[in-house]
Order: structure tokens, then C-alpha cells, then sequence
């Protein structure tokens, strides 16, 4: 479908078409959920200057409705319709559904690739958006490119009944999450979370099991979760990713002592997956309540 302009011009103009409007990395939300707007709703909000398809990105279609995303700096002046506003994706973290938050994260994804390749990378000349969205070609020598992903792996590391946790500089007091990191080219997965866990901390991995994966469009990185296994403890800060690192027990996990990532992360998913391996009580549950509890909450 993508590939058929007039299909798309067609699909653009029907009543139940609907476009979810993306500003600087912030989705358009109402009442919890992706605003996805009628065109009139965008005709307004636009003062009547409707965007063209080249201006779109065609998502695709749920049940009987198309949807297009809308980056609103091809609008000159775009104002967000009454009981809507502009969210970010971290803003948005644990408080819409698992649908939701895909597409969300699916129209920031391909809305921030275009941001970045307004320009061809091999001629300079500036890139014209075609089949739906998901090709940019050059409207000089024709080099065409598509949307890309960033692999990162994000790792729980487990020696005995510990594991590794570090803390950045930027993060709150007593907030520690999983080792994390861009693979490079040139090395499998494995060899990433081998070579990651080194430099930040010091300490030799072996073996290492996939669990788990979540998008991350922050801005385009795909997180790609593992178990490892630690073949040493000393802990040595050979890089500045990280200000803290250190051993926990499962008991540490349940106290106290540090917060953990927010539970909507494959972070939490990973340290939760191993607590609960060895323990009656599972850490989500404890997590749950300690939110519920909270001030403020």
C-alpha cells in the first residue's frame, strides 16, 4: 500500500482516517491515549492548511481505520485541539496501555528518522519523502534510505545470589539500573555484553542468555535484554557512564536501600526475572505497592 501514492491520497481523504500529530519528539495525547485526530480536528488545529501526503507517514490500519502520523513542523502553526497535550515519551512511561505506547513509540520512531535525514547522506542534496513515509530519496542522485534501528544491548549481570547494578550521574539519589550500551560494528551481541560490562565496571562476563526486548525511541534504539553470568566481582569504574556500582542481594532489591527502574522497563523486567527465580515474593507486586504508596500517588 505504501508503495501506491493514489491509494494513499484516497486513504488520506476517507472519514474514518485519522493522523497522530508528533512535535519535537512529543505525541499529541487525550484522556490517556494517542489523539489521533479526524481531519477536520486537523484542519483546525492547522487554521485550515491540511498537510499534504508528503508531509505524512503512513502507519497503517487498525480494523477499518488508516493512520498517518504528522510531524508538525511541516505546519507553520499547529494548535493542539482543547483536553489534548504534547507528551514525551518518558512523560508517558507506565501511564498508557501496551497498544498504546507501541504507537506511540512506532509515529516518534519514523517521525524522528525523518527529522534526521532531511538531507541525502551521499550527495547532500535535500531528500524527498516517498512510499508512505518509510523511504527518503534524493532528489539529486537518487540514493534512497530507509528507517534504521540502533542495537543496544541492556544486561542484568548475576554472580551468586548478587547482581550488578550501577548508577549515572544524572539519575536521582539511590536510583540503580542494569549495565547498558550501543553494540558496535563488527560484534555479535554477546560480544557487546561482554565488552559493555568491562568497561563500565570492571568485571569479566561468561556466559550470556537473551531474554527479553523493548523498543526505545529515544530517540531509535532497540534494547535487547540478557542474563549473564559474572566470572569476577571487583568493581572498577573504567569509563564515565557510571558514578556507583555495586552487589546486591535479593533482600536489597525489596528494601529500601536503592529505587529501581520504573516497572514499565526492560530493566525492571530483567532484575525482576531474576529475583523472582529464587524468591516466593515477587518483586512486581512489591514494586506496585510501593508506587500505590507513595506520596503523592
Amino acid at each position: 500500500m505504501r508503495k501506491d501514492p493514489q491509494l494513499l491520497q484516497k486513504l488520506l481523504e476517507q472519514p474514518r482516517t485519522c493522523l497522530l500529530p508528533i512535535s519535537e519528539g512529543q505525541m499529541l495525547v487525550r484522556d490517556g491515549k494517542p489523539a489521533l485526530l479526524g481531519l477536520s480536528e486537523i484542519a483546525t488545529a492547522t487554521h485550515h492548511r491540511v498537510p499534504s501526503l508528503q508531509q505524512l507517514v503512513y502507519l497503517g490500519r487498525i480494523s477499518d481505520q488508516d493512520l498517518f502520523a504528522f510531524n508538525t513542523h511541516s505546519s507553520t502553526d499547529f494548535s493542539a485541539p482543547q483536553n489534548c497535550m504534547f507528551l514525551s515519551g518518558r512523560e508517558l512511561m507506565g501511564s498508557v496501555d501496551t497498544e498504546s505506547a507501541s504507537l506511540l513509540a512506532y509515529a516518534r520512531g519514523i517521525i524522528n528518522w525523518h527529522d534526521n535525514h532531511r538531507f541525502c547522506g551521499h550527495c547532500g542534496a535535500p531528500n524527498i519523502s516517498t512510499e508512505g513515509g518509510f523511504v527518503m530519496k534524493c532528489s539529486s542522485c537518487g540514493q534512497r534510505s530507509f528507517p534504521r534501528l540502533d542495537p543496544a544491548i541492556i544486561v542484568l549481570v548475576a554472580h551468586d545470589d548478587r547482581c550488578l547494578l550501577g548508577r549515572q550521574a544524572s539519575w536521582p539519589e539511590q536510583r540503580f539500573s542494569t549495565i547498558a550500551g550501543f553494540a558496535e560494528p563488527g560484534e555479535n551481541l554477546e560480544d557487546a555484553v561482554r565488552r559493555e560490562v568491562l568497561e563500565e565496571t570492571n568485571v569479566s562476563v561468561g556466559r550470556c542468555n537473551y531474554l527479553a526486548s523493548q523498543p526505545w525511541p529515544f530517540p531509535s534504539a532497540l534494547m535487547i535484554g540478557f542474563h549473564a553470568q559474572g566470572l569476577s566481582t571487583h568493581i572498577k569504574l573504567n569509563d564515565a557512564e557510571l558514578i556507583e556500582a555495586g552487589w546486591f542481594s535479593r533482600e536489597d532489591l525489596r528494601s529500601s536501600k536503592i529505587v529501581l527502574p520504573p516497572q514499565q522497563s526492560i530493566a525492571f523486567e530483567l532484575i525482576a526475572a531474576w529475583h523472582d527465580l529464587r524468591s516466593d515474593i515477587r518483586l512486581g507486586e512489591i514494586a506496585a505497592s510501593a508506587e500505590f504508596n507513595a506520596p503523592g500517588a
